[in-house]
C-alpha cells in the first residue's frame, strides 16, 4: 500500500473539535441508558435525579455549554496506520495544540497543574494531554478523545491480586471500589475493569474499556457473564443516582483483559461518572 501523507494540521483541527463535542454532547448510548434507567429505578428520588441529568444534557447540547463544570484531563487513544506519514510538524505537538485550542476557544475549564506535589500551578490550557498511541495496519488515523474528570478518576483503584484470588478476587475488588466511592464520582457510574498485563498496562486497559458502547456485550461469553454479575452486585449496593439511594448505581461494567505474568494478577478499576464522555474522529 502506498504511503499516505497526513498533515498534522488536520490532527490539530480534529482534536480541537473533539474537545468541544465531547464536553457539550452526551453520547447517544449514555443518554439512552439514562432514559432506560428511569423506567427501572425504584426510588422516586432516584428517578427525579435521572430526569435532572437528562435535562442537563439537553441544555448542554442546545446551548453548547459543558455537561459538567469539570471538563476533564484530556486523554487520547490514537491508532495510527503503519502506512501513514505525518507532515507539517511533530505529531505529539499537533495533539497538544489541538487540546490547547479546544479548551481555550471552547471556553472549557483548564484543570491541569504542573508540579503536582509542589507549586500546583495551572498550565492554563489543559495541556499536556495523556496520549496512548498504537501502530496498526492500514493508512488511517483513528482518534478517541476521552475527557476524564477528577471526581471519578480519584475513586479508581489499582489492585495487585494474588493469582489464587481468581474471579472472586476481581469481583470483591470492583464492588469494594464502587462501595467506597459512594456519591463522590456522581453516579450512576460506568465502570471500566482491566485484568492482566502489568502494573502500568492494566490501568490503561481499565480506562480504554470505558470506550465501549453501553448496551454492547463482550464477545467472550466468560467476560460478558462477569460484566453482568458485577453490574448486578454494584446496583445492589443501593448508592443510587448522585448517591441519594436507589437501584441505579451503575449503567454498565466493561472489561478488558490480556495475559499476565505467571506470578501476578493485576487488575484495575477505572470509575467514570454519569457524563460518560468520549468521541471518535477518523482521518
Amino acid at each position: 500500500m502506498p504511503v499516505r501523507e497526513v498533515d498534522v494540521a488536520d490532527v490539530t483541527a480534529a482534536i480541537e473539535r473533539l474537545c468541544k463535542e465531547a464536553n457539550y454532547d452526551l453520547p447517544k448510548d449514555v443518554y439512552a441508558a439514562l432514559e432506560a434507567a428511569k423506567k427501572t429505578e425504584e426510588s422516586p428520588v432516584g428517578r427525579a435525579v435521572l430526569d435532572q441529568l437528562t435535562e442537563n444534557a439537553d441544555i448542554a447540547a442546545r446551548d453548547r455549554v459543558p455537561i459538567c463544570q469539570d471538563t476533564g484531563y484530556a486523554v487520547l487513544f490514537i491508532d495510527v496506520g503503519q502506512d501513514v506519514h505525518f507532515t507539517g510538524g511533530g505529531f505529539e505537538d499537533a495533539v497538544h495544540e489541538g487540546v490547547r485550542r479546544g479548551y481555550t476557544e471552547g471556553y472549557l475549564r483548564k484543570s491541569v497543574v504542573e508540579q503536582p506535589a509542589h507549586a500546583r500551578a495551572n498550565t492554563k490550557d489543559n495541556t499536556p494531554a495523556v496520549i496512548h498511541t498504537r501502530i496498526v495496519p492500514g493508512g488511517g488515523v483513528r482518534i478517541l478523545f476521552m475527557p476524564k474528570g477528577g471526581g471519578a478518576e480519584n475513586m479508581s483503584s489499582l489492585n495487585m491480586l494474588k493469582p489464587a484470588q481468581g474471579v472472586q478476587g476481581v469481583i470483591d475488588a470492583v464492588v469494594e471500589t464502587v462501595s467506597k466511592a459512594g456519591s463522590n464520582p456522581c453516579p450512576p457510574v460506568v465502570i471500566g475493569v482491566g485484568i492482566g498485563g502489568s502494573i502500568d498496562m492494566v490501568t490503561v486497559l481499565a480506562k480504554k474499556a470505558l470506550a465501549r458502547e453501553i448496551g454492547s456485550r463482550h464477545p467472550d461469553p466468560r467476560l460478558a457473564e462477569l460484566e453482568d454479575e458485577l453490574l448486578r452486585r454494584i446496583n445492589a449496593l443501593g448508592i443510587g443516582p448522585q448517591g441519594l439511594g436507589g437501584t441505579t448505581t451503575a449503567l454498565a461494567v466493561f472489561i478488558e483483559e490480556m495475559p499476565s505474568h505467571i506470578a501476578s494478577m493485576p487488575m484495575a478499576v477505572n470509575v467514570q461518572c454519569h457524563a460518560q464522555r468520549h468521541v471518535v474522529a477518523e482521518l
